[in-house]
């Protein structure tokens, strides 16, 4: 929405107090809102009532819809705040609350989604819930006031039955989400496994079969751009076999055009912003003609990843070009509207709707509206590139269309009269009511982002979004990280501090520490600089220490808490992709980094555990699991380093040699000549003296040992 906060007479509820913008977004409303915490669970069992849960979040339409239509409603609030403790939560801010509950809630209904509403005891044991629910009988669903009055009936006159049924629902979530399923893989610190090349392969065909060969990506309606399954098959395209040529030949053309028709087919669609750059949320269709038009910073960082990565499979191709443009308009995007400028980080989103009466309006334009600001020249050019139509994409505005390509990325800035008509219609659109930009910046997500602008940097062979990038961490790393009490999951909350707000500190969760360490990682690979590995390995350390599940191997969600309440006490051990990169696959790559970097093999055990705790399951989840696939690759394969050394030209053209091609487990290491000083301890015991020389040097290294340096760009490129 344009204004999260907007102002009216009534009085304000606690919620004024909140520093979430989507909690702020309800101060307004005639409820009795609580922020989640004891003292919202204590006043429900001192009062004896149920818990009404309501989880959303500020780009999410649809929980606007459900906060105009019933939490404004007077009479729905009298139901709400005679009967129930009212509790509201912001899923970005207390992501652990929210997959917990979704866990709840997809047990007991078979979906989830957002905006989340659920029906808690007072210990917060859900024993009913939903997502949507209108003001009336539609859609098939009840209406939100009959379900509140059933729910309070329910609590007060069949106690017994709902305890039982929130006993069910307890177990049925702590059972689904502490995946296990064990199996050894063998596999040796040097890489190289059978064992772990089957599952490989197992994983690649799962993600091949539901490839949509007409319209690119992965199953049907809606569709996800799923980015994690985009890398593993760039990365096994460049391979030409499955589990490093031990399990017999891959169809490495087949995996490479799923992933270059997925890559082409989004960017033309309806999903990518065709003007400003940057993708929405997902396509509602099979074609990616019409998306929710939500913006976020985790779709956006990890596809700008997946485009720098096609631009190095596919250099010196057309395609390499095609990917290289959406790629430099993902980081245009993103440093317009994502980025703040002035201290680094990244922000959270972009919503989709500036009121509840349009679907994308600001996004979507009429024939008469690109008229209006073109020549005649210009809208017969743009008539035919992005397919303007009488009758248009949108259901509440037949004439409205959503702009996609008719021709290959880029050909729009080479065209005169396409650029020219393409920066008109921006800058109209600019002049519209722009959708509200949610500049909460958050750890996990910016470690994301910062991994994704120094990839593309270097790939690209663009030196501001790596300054950004590391001015962006060393922010994250001075506000959120702290050695003695762990990292925080909020960096900086987006809305100007208001008399009142209370800004509590939430604590991360695995992702933040995973992400994090690894954005670290990428940083001392870019310089070279040492505390940005000192802080890797802090990070990483600390992330053992308080996530580790010792007995059972890999990583819960959350640092356990004996005093949790209701769904918290569930423990967790992330496998899927789910929106974002599973925590357990990105904390093992972080630990295979170092094991690489340190020779500490309880870095390498711990993420061996890790993936063969899931080894035996994994298979199941197949395009949902494809960070574990990564990270089994780079298991199996051992991790390859290339250090170049040295400044001048000859240095770059080594390092741009090095940075060719795509394979996950390849890292590029930058060093000036001094810092060789400086390293790793692995790094440091296996790299050969070599004294300061004119022009550069390049040396790779694998499995404790190091080939001979290399002084042209032409033979490392054969040796890679």
């Amino acid at each position: 929405m344009s204004d999260p906060s907007p102002k009216h007479e009534a009085p304000l509820n606690s919620l004024s107090r909140a520093a979430s913008a989507y909690l702020r977004s309800a101060q307004h409303q005639p409820i009795a809102w609580n922020e989640w915490g004891a003292e919202a669970f204590a006043r429900a069992r001192r009062e004896n009532r149920p818990v009404l849960l309501d989880i959303g979040a500020v780009w999410c339409h649809w929980c606007h819809v459900m906060d105009r239509e019933s939490y404004e409603s007077a009479e729905t609030a009298k139901i709400i705040n005679e009967r129930f403790v009212a509790v509201k939560v912001d899923r970005d801010e207390r992501p652990d609350v929210d997959t917990r509950y979704q866990a709840a809630v997809a047990a007991m209904s078979g979906q989830g989604g957002w905006p989340l509403t659920a029906f808690l005891t007072p210990e917060g044991r859900p024993y009913f819930g939903g997502t949507y629910f209108p003001p009336e009988e539609r859609y098939g669903r009840p209406s939100f006031q009959r379900v509140l009055l059933t729910m309070a009936d329910a609590f007060a006159n069949r106690r017994q039955e709902v305890e039982e049924t929130a006993a069910g629902v307890m177990h049925a979530i702590e059972h689904n989400e502490s995946f296990s399923g064990r199996a050894a893989l063998g596999v040796t610190p040097a890489g190289g496994n059978a064992a772990g090349g089957v599952l490989l392969e197992k994983l690649l065909d799962s993600i091949l079969k539901q490839f949509d060969a007409r319209n690119g990506g992965f199953g049907s309606q809606p569709k996800f751009p799923h980015p994690g399954a985009l890398d593993l098959l760039m990365d096994a395209a460049g391979r030409g076999s499955h589990g490093g040529g031990q399990v017999g030949a891959l169809d490495a053309e087949r995996a490479r055009h799923a992933a270059l028709v997925t890559l082409e087919k989004m960017a033309a669609g309806g999903m990518y912003d065709q003007l400003a750059g940057g993708f929405h949320r997902y396509s509602v269709d099979e074609r990616w003609g019409v998306p929710h038009f939500e913006k976020m910073a985790y779709d956006n960082s990890e596809l700008l990843k997946n485009y720098s990565h096609a631009a190095q499979c596919f250099a010196g191709l057309e395609a390499g070009a095609e990917m290289r443009c959406v790629a430099e308009d993902i980081l245009r995007w993103m440093d317009e509207w994502l980025s703040d400028r002035e201290q680094g980080g990244f922000y959270a989103s972009q919503d989709a709707d500036v009121s509840l009466e349009d679907d994308g309006d600001y996004f979507t334009w009429t024939r008469d509206e690109a008229a209006a600001v073109l020549t005649a020249e210009e809208f017969a050019a743009a008539e035919r590139y992005f397919d303007l139509r009488v009758v248009g994409d949108m259901h509440h505005h037949p004439q409205k269309n959503v702009l996609h390509r008719t021709g290959p990325a880029g050909f729009a800035e080479r065209d005169a009269v396409l650029a020219s008509a393409k920066r008109k219609m921006y800058a109209a659109r600019l002049q519209r009511q722009t959708p509200y930009v949610d500049k909460t910046v958050y750890t996990g997500w910016n470690g994301m982002c910062i991994s994704a602008y120094l990839a593309a940097g270097r790939t690209l062979g663009l030196k501001e979004p790596v300054a950004f990038a590391l001015r962006s961490l060393d922010r994250v790393l001075e506000t959120a990280w702290s050695a003695e009490s762990g990292m925080a999951h909020v960096v900086a909350y987006g809305e100007p501090a208001v008399e009142g707000v209370v800004s509590r500190r939430v604590q991360g969760t695995l992702e933040d520490y995973a992400f994090v360490a690894n954005a670290a990682l990428d940083a001392w690979e870019t310089t070279g600089e040492l505390s940005y590995f000192n802080a890797a390995r802090q990070i990483a350390d600390a992330m053992q220490a308080r996530f580790y599940d010792r007995s059972g191997g890999g990583f819960w969600d959350t640092i356990p808490d004996g005093g949790a309440i209701g769904a918290l006490a569930a423990r967790r051990k992330p496998l899927q992709d789910s929106p974002t990169p599973a925590g357990n696959a990105t904390a093992a790559t972080a630990l295979l980094r170092l094991a690489a970097l340190t020779g500490e093999d309880e870095y390498q055990r711990r993420a061996l555990e890790t993936i063969e705790t899931f080894a035996g399951i994994v298979e199941h989840f197949g395009l949902y699991a494809a960070s574990f696939g990564l990270a089994l690759r780079r298991a199996v394969e051992g991790t390859v380093q290339v250090c170049v050394m040295g400044e001048g030209a000859g240095a770059e053209e080594l390092a741009a040699a090095a940075m060719a091609g795509y394979a996950v487990n390849r890292s590029v290491i930058r060093l000036r000549w001094d810092q060789l000083e400086t390293l790793p301890p692995a790094l440091s015991e296996t790299l050969p003296y070599l004294p300061a020389r004119e022009g550069g040097v390049a040396v790779v290294c694998r499995g404790g040992s190091c080939l001979p340096p290399i002084e042209s760009a032409q033979e490392l490129e054969k040796v890679l």
